[in-house]
């Protein structure tokens, strides 16, 4: 963009949680790199500092299971939004203040809500306890199904809701700020908080924004390389180049790396020359309701795994979501899975307008709305009608595209379903050997490494 709003939400910086400003960007000479800051919020106020509260509450890690609320929020009702709007005052603006009689993190290492939050909410949630309702089991078939355990978590789900419900209201209004204090058609935003995919799929269809821009290392990952742009662009005046199409800029390993590693791994492989023939194989994996990982080139700028450090199914029958949770992934089973789609059929599946020109969907850093007509077709990645998309173009990562061309020629359907290349509990894969690692230690059924089809047994 040469010109954009800023909005930055985050738990906290130096002492700013978050700011409102305008930026503008020269990539010929004329004009200049600038960031002006208009609005900020200061700690103890803060919005990631309330969601984190939350976070820990319902019985996650703080500034690791954020996500997890997300996920647990669309199997509740919001009906705690009134006690939420206890603990914190949201003006018109999106200015906030927390009533830090609530809170512990100020003054506590080990404590971020206080006993006057567990009076207002009931006794947190244990961590790693299992979660069970009537919304996830109607027919009450879990093994260890209790009826006060499954009407305590459905509170839990009702209290992440409200939450939920809370951050994109604020983010909402902090958003039209933006856009009533710049006039900017264009939206950059950065901070953890700007991970909040939900959020970010309401700004899209809500705001006011023409375009909405996030680097897909929002959070505090991505300091260093903003840090670097500023000074090379804003401090030293260099003219803009680079724009930013895809997030493949991690380590790359090499084919003799590659090689060695599954040798002495001591797996079953084949060497292809042909991707054409790489691909069949590995679809015809996936059209037998198998699991396919992907590994290949540079790993992923960010959060979310893009296709290469990635684990690949069939989307369209539900049972596949329990058979990569159970069998994969060993997490919890209100957590959601990513569709990935063609970014010219990403219209047909998601109902968000311009989808397929749509810079954070590229990313999945956006959950929109299925297409009603399509949310039997792609069951096992239908959050309650929602997906969290990643739309993919040939020329960004040609045998990821391929893998889901193919399977969308076969079946009907251009979608496939994406979880990132790991354990609970585990960062993605990196090296080589990480990614044998996890495939031995999971029931991952075939490895696509690099231009090699490694398999069990």
């Amino acid at each position: 963009f040469e010109d954009a709003a800023v909005l930055t939400i985050d738990g906290v910086g130096e002492w700013t949680t978050a700011t409102i400003g305008h930026a503008t960007a020269t990539f010929d000479g004329n004009g200049a790199n600038a960031i002006t800051l208009h609005r900020e919020i200061r700690f103890p106020h803060s919005l990631g500092l309330l969601y984190s509260a939350f976070t820990a509450y319902l019985g996650f890690r703080v500034n690791n299971g954020e996500y997890k609320v997300m996920g647990m929020a669309p199997y509740g009702q919001p009906k705690y939004m009134e006690d939420v709007y206890k603990v914190v005052s949201v003006d018109e603006e999106g200015g906030l203040r927390l009533n830090m009689d609530y809170f512990s993190f100020h003054h506590s290492t080990h404590r971020t809500f206080s006993r006057k939050f567990e009076a207002l909410f009931g006794p947190p949630r244990k961590p790693e306890s299992e979660f069970f309702t009537l919304t996830t089991h109607p027919r009450k078939d879990h093994p260890h199904w209790d009826e006060a355990t499954a009407a305590q978590n459905q509170k839990y789900a009702d209290i992440a809701a409200s939450i939920q419900r809370v951050t994109e209201e604020t983010i909402l209004k902090m958003v039209r700020t933006a856009h009533r204090l710049t006039g900017s058609k264009n939206l950059v935003m950065a901070g953890g908080v700007a991970l909040n995919s939900v959020a970010n799929g309401r700004i899209v269809r809500e705001g006011p924004f023409e375009q909405v821009f996030i680097q897909p290392a929002a959070g505090d990952s991505g300091g260093a390389l903003g840090a670097a742009l500023y000074a090379y662009h804003v401090l030293l005046g260099k003219p803009r180049k680079f724009v930013m199409q895809h997030a493949y800029w991690g380590a790359e390993y090499a084919e003799a790396e590659m090689a060695e590693a599954i040798r002495q791994a001591g797996f079953r492989y084949e060497q292809f020359d042909d991707v054409e023939a790489l691909t069949d194989r590995a679809v015809e994996t996936i059209l037998d309701e198998r699991v396919v990982g992907l590994y290949q080139g540079r790993f992923e700028w960010g959060p979310r795994a893009l296709g290469q450090r990635s684990i690949l199914a069939d989307p369209r029958r539900e049972e596949m979501k329990e058979i990569v949770n159970t069998k994969i992934k060993f997490r919890e089973p209100f957590r959601p899975f990513a569709p990935v789609v063609l970014e010219e059929a990403a219209a047909d599946y998601f109902a968000t307008p311009n989808i397929e020109q749509n810079h954070l969907a590229r990313y999945m850093l956006m959950v929109s709305p299925i297409v009603e007509d399509k949310q039997d077709k792609i069951q096992a990645v239908c959050h309650n009608g929602t997906g969290r998309l990643q739309s993919v173009r040939r020329e960004w990562n040609p045998l990821y595209y391929r893998l889901i061309e193919k399977f969308g020629q076969a079946t009907g359907v251009p979608v496939l379903l994406n979880t990132s290349f790991n354990l609970r509990g585990e960062p993605i894969v990196n090296t080589p050997q990480n990614a044998l690692n996890t495939f031995a230690k999971s029931d991952i059924d075939q490895l696509i490494m690099g231009n090699f089809l490694v398999k069990k047994g």
